[in-house]
């Protein structure tokens, strides 16, 4: 048997340290990985910058399908671990594989074939659409490097394992750190790549990872089955998966939308503010690092024990996800707005995008602590198996709120009242998902495995 945490027993506190440290320093490590390219990519230029901060939202968007199959995989897995059954186990973590696969390529293709009209709709003048179509040339095929791996890393985190995953990450982070000025710049006899040099330097560092984890999943947790299942057998555990994925990524989806109509808005404002925009997103993510490390560290636990019928430790651990995220995006709201001028400086000279940059580090943070709570709110949906519910509180934050507060600010207050319509809106998402929460937790709800699976 693979070795396993049972995280139906003990001190809940202790468990969902022990889950969250190494993924908080993982994450950090994963968004240190986008940061270095973002502060590479600034010494080139704001048109650069600019051209980078135009990919965000899609680079979202293949984030988004990725994590949605890796929250599917870690919710579906976690719950076979707390019923006991190994089969399945074994089964979902392997299916879960050649589900990722079929989606990359599917991805891969389409995006491939919709670059020019794509960016051009989300704004992006003929400046900078060339330095874009180098960019995603050469990123899109690399997808599959970067989904694999967080997929195969979903189902050792099941198993109680955050270890693994966060040394990956920490990998990946250096080999691209390493990589990046390599490729970027020229160093060393390599000739100089610029922007496109960014994106060969993230494929390199994404498929080392795959290699690992693949490796790790198959010779160490012994979860790879290479038996040729049934196509029902195979086709259940999509579809358990996919009961799970699907409602995550159309949130996810959903996100980087409503984020690419914001851009598109900022977009009339000039490079400079896109550039800001991009830049603060960025210091956003990065610091609410921690936050993303307890929801990775919930779901195993929630998942685990909701398969157990535990659900009082269910209702206590989501519990202390929700007092820590608030207090944390309190504090960093306090040290964001004391160092906000320095942080400003480290994107680049131009005094615009700094003065643009500055107003958004002392807008944004004001959403954070209630950011954080949606966040746990929508991890522990998703591994009690209520997706729907989880991609509702989604919908009402991205579309009844942060995009017509956007639009109503930008109308206000041009980019002041936009950044302060966004703000709110990641308030007033968090308290609904708080509610929503509690009532869905409240309900003691188990999902029976099928009986064909459960039978092979």
């Amino acid at each position: 048997m693979p070795p396993r945490v049972d995280l139906t027993q003990g001190n809940l506190t202790l468990a969902l340290l022990r889950l969250a440290g190494p993924m908080t320093i993982g994450i950090f490590s994963v968004f240190m990985f986008n940061l270095a390219d973002t502060l590479f990519v600034s010494r080139l230029g704001t048109q650069q910058l600019a051209a980078m901060s135009f990919t965000f939202p899609v680079a979202m968007v293949l984030m988004g399908v990725s994590f949605a199959l890796s929250t599917g995989t870690a919710s579906v897995v976690s719950r076979a671990i707390g019923r006991g059954d190994e089969t399945m186990v074994k089964r979902l973590a392997s299916d879960s594989l050649s589900l990722s696969f079929l989606t990359v390529t599917l991805v891969t293709v389409a995006g491939m074939l919709t670059i020019d009209p794509l960016f051009t709709a989300l704004g992006a003048g003929p400046d900078v659409l060339p330095l874009i179509r180098d960019y995603m040339l050469i990123w899109y095929p690399g997808v599959a490097c970067l989904v694999i791996p967080i997929v195969a890393n979903a189902s050792i985190r099941a198993g109680g394992d955050t270890k693994f995953p966060a040394t990956m990450m920490v990998g990946a982070m250096l080999t691209n750190l390493a990589l990046d000025p390599i490729f970027i710049f020229g160093w060393f006899g390599v000739p100089r790549m610029e922007l496109q040099g960014a994106a060969v330097a993230t494929i390199i560092a994404r498929a080392l990872t795959m290699v690992a984890s693949l490796a790790i999943l198959h010779f160490r947790d012994r979860l790879l089955d290479f038996r040729t299942p049934s196509l029902s057998q195979v086709l259940e555990s999509w579809r358990q998966i996919s009961s799970i994925a699907i409602p995550v990524a159309a949130t996810n989806i959903m996100q980087p939308i409503a984020m690419a109509v914001v851009t598109r808005l900022i977009a009339d404002y000039g490079p400079a503010a896109v550039a800001a925009w991009g830049a603060g997103e960025r210091v956003s993510a990065f610091v609410m690092v921690p936050v993303f490390a307890v929801c990775s560290g919930l779901v195993p636990i929630v998942g685990q024990n909701w398969g157990a019928g535990e659900y009082d430790r269910v209702r206590k651990v989501r519990n202390m996800g929700f007092l820590f995220a608030f207090g944390w995006g309190i504090l960093m709201m306090g040290l964001i707005w004391l160092s906000s001028a320095h942080i400003a400086t480290i994107f680049g000279t131009d005094p615009e995008l700094t003065r643009e940059l500055v107003q958004y580090l002392w807008i944004m943070p004001i959403g954070y602590a209630l950011y954080g709570v949606l966040n746990v709110s929508e991890e522990t949906l998703n591994a009690v198996g209520r997706p729907m519910l989880a991609a509702g509180q989604t919908v009402i934050h991205m579309f009844a709120l942060y995009a017509p507060l956007a639009l109503a600010g930008a109308w206000w207050g041009q980019m002041t009242g936009l950044l302060w319509g966004v703000a709110v809106a990641n308030a007033l998402g968090g308290l609904i998902a708080y509610g929503l929460s509690v009532a869905a937790c409240s309900r003691q709800v188990t999902v029976s495995p099928p009986a064909d699976l459960a039978a092979t």
